[in-house]
């Protein structure tokens, strides 16, 4: 059905992100791609002068090793973690690296965000290709 799918990985949303990862893997050609992102919360510069040197690469490295064992046994998909706002950076990498289609996971909705969490509803507004929404 498609040839490259992104999965955006949130580590708050647990058994709903293996569910979003099962759906991309049904939904992928045969010899297609799925790709697990998380994106992490850029650190603004007047905190970063006190990190240690190589820091920020040790906590990408860190998260890139946490993001393979939360997959654990999903065979046959790339992760990459990147530093942006989850909203926008996943519509950009996505269209950059030229995705067909998105899984992303959602949480149970609160008062504040009814019907999507706030990350799923922005990547659902402004994504070029077609959204799947797991719950």
């Amino acid at each position: 059905m498609y040839k490259k799918i992104l999965v955006p990985v949130a580590f708050d949303h647990g058994e709903t992100t293996t569910k979003a990862v099962e759906v991309a893997q049904y939904l992928v050609d045969k010899g297609g791609q799925v790709t697990a992102l998380h994106v992490v919360e850029p650190v603004p510069g007047y905190i970063a002068q006190y990190l240690p040197e190589g820091g920020l690469e040790a906590n990408r490295e860190a998260v890139t090793a946490q993001m393979k064992q939360t997959l654990g046994d999903a065979a046959g998909v790339d992760v990459d973690v990147i530093s942006g706002y989850a909203g926008t950076a996943i519509t950009e990498y996505a269209g950059k690296h030229g995705f067909d289609c998105i899984v992303i996971a959602s949480h149970r909705p609160g008062i504040e965000d009814y019907f999507l969490g706030s990350t799923a509803a922005r990547v659902v507004r402004h994504a070029q290709m077609p959204v799947h929404v797991v719950r």
